[in-house]
C-alpha cells in the first residue's frame, strides 16, 4: 500500500498548517460554535462521487489529527486504488465540531491528489503492452511537488527529480549558453564537485544532437518534440550505438498521442499534465451517525 515517506509527510503537514490558518482564521468555525452543542459527536465516511483511483488518505488523517486528536480517522480502502462511484473511502469519528472543521480541507487534499493519480492511471494504461514507464515532471503546483508526486505513484506513474538539487538535466536553454555543445554540457555536468553519481540527462531536439549525446554516453537522453518517425530512427540508433542509454520522449504527448510513443520504443515518457492539468476527483463527506 503506498505511503508518505517522511520527506512527504513533513511538506504535507506544512500545507496543512497554511490550510487550516486560511480556513479556520483566528476565531475557528463560527457556524458551528454557534449552532454545534460542544458535547455532541458524529460519524462520517468520505465518499467516491466519480469513479477513479484514490490517493491522499495520509493527508486527510494527518488533517484530522491537526484539527482535533481526538478525531479517529480509518482508511476503508488503501491509496492506489481503483473505485467506482458510491464506494466509501474513509470514515472519521468524533466531535462533531471538529468534523465540520476539518472536512473541507481534507477534501481538498483527497481531491486534488486522487485526481492526479486518476489522471496517472489514464496514461499508463494507454501505454500498457509497451515497456514504456510514464513519468511526471516539475509542473507541479508551488508547494505541492512531493504530495503531487507521490498522486503519481499512487496512479501507477514514476517519479522524474524531484527539483534542481537531486538531477541533471541539461536543456536546451543550457545548451544554447554553450553554442549547443553537447559533449562540453556533459562533461562538464559529470566533472563537477558534488555530481559524481547522479545520472546525466539530456534534452535533444534534433537528431544531430542525438549522435553527440549517445557518443558521450549521456545515462539519459530527452527527445523532445520529436515526430514518431524520429523517435523510432532514435531508438534504433541507440540500440545500434549506445545499449545503455535511456531515451524519454517529451512534448505533445496527451491520451490520444502517448499510446503510440509508447510503441516507438523508448523507454520513458514524461508528462507535465499529470499534475498541471489534472482535474479533481469528485470525493464527499456524508455523515452516518
Amino acid at each position: 500500500m503506498p505511503s508518505f515517506t517522511p520527506d512527504e509527510a513533513a511538506a504535507c503537514r506544512r500545507l496543512i498548517d497554511l490550510a487550516l490558518a486560511e480556513d479556520l482564521g483566528p476565531t475557528g468555525d463560527r457556524t458551528s460554535l454557534a449552532t454545534i452543542p460542544a458535547a455532541s459527536t458524529s460519524r462520517a465516511a468520505f465518499v467516491a462521487r466519480s469513479p477513479g483511483v484514490i490517493a491522499g488518505l495520509p493527508a486527510a488523517e494527518l488533517v484530522c489529527a491537526a484539527v482535533d486528536p481526538a478525531l479517529r480517522f480509518q482508511a476503508v480502502v488503501p491509496d492506489g486504488s481503483p473505485v467506482a462511484r458510491g464506494t466509501v473511502i474513509a470514515t472519521v469519528e468524533g466531535p462533531l465540531r471538529s468534523v465540520l472543521a476539518a472536512e473541507r480541507t481534507a477534501l481538498n487534499f483527497l481531491q486534488r491528489l486522487s485526481g492526479v493519480a486518476s489522471l496517472t492511471r489514464k496514461f499508463v494504461d494507454a501505454v500498457a503492452g509497451s515497456s514504456a514507464k510514464i513519468l511526471d515532471t516539475r509542473k507541479t503546483t508551488p508547494g505541492w511537488r512531493l504530495i503531487e508526486k507521490y498522486g503519481v505513484r499512487c496512479g501507477g506513474g514514476h517519479n522524474h527529480r524531484i527539483g534542481l538539487y537531486d538531477g541533471i538535466l541539461i536543456k536546451d536553454n543550457h545548451l544554447a549558453g554553450l553554442g549547443g555543445d553537447v559533449r562540453r554540457a556533459v562533461e562538464a555536468a559529470r566533472s563537477h564537485p558534488g555530481n559524481a553519481g547522479l545520472p546525466v540527462e539530456v534534452e535533444v531536439d534534433t537528431l544531430e544532437q542525438l549522435e553527440a549525446a549517445l557518443a558521450v554516453r549521456a545515462d539519459i537522453v530527452l527527445l523532445d518534440n520529436m515526430t514518431l518517425d524520429d523517435l523510432r530512427t532514435a531508438v534504433g540508433r541507440r540500440n545500434a550505438v549506445a545499449p545503455g542509454v535511456l531515451l524519454e520522449a517529451s512534448g505533445g504527448v496527451n491520451l490520444v498521442t502517448v499510446g503510440a510513443i509508447a510503441r516507438t520504443g523508448v523507454d520513458r515518457v514524461s508528462v507535465g499534465a499529470l499534475t498541471h492539468s489534472a482535474p479533481a476527483l469528485d470525493i464527499g463527506l456524508d455523515y452516518l451517525a
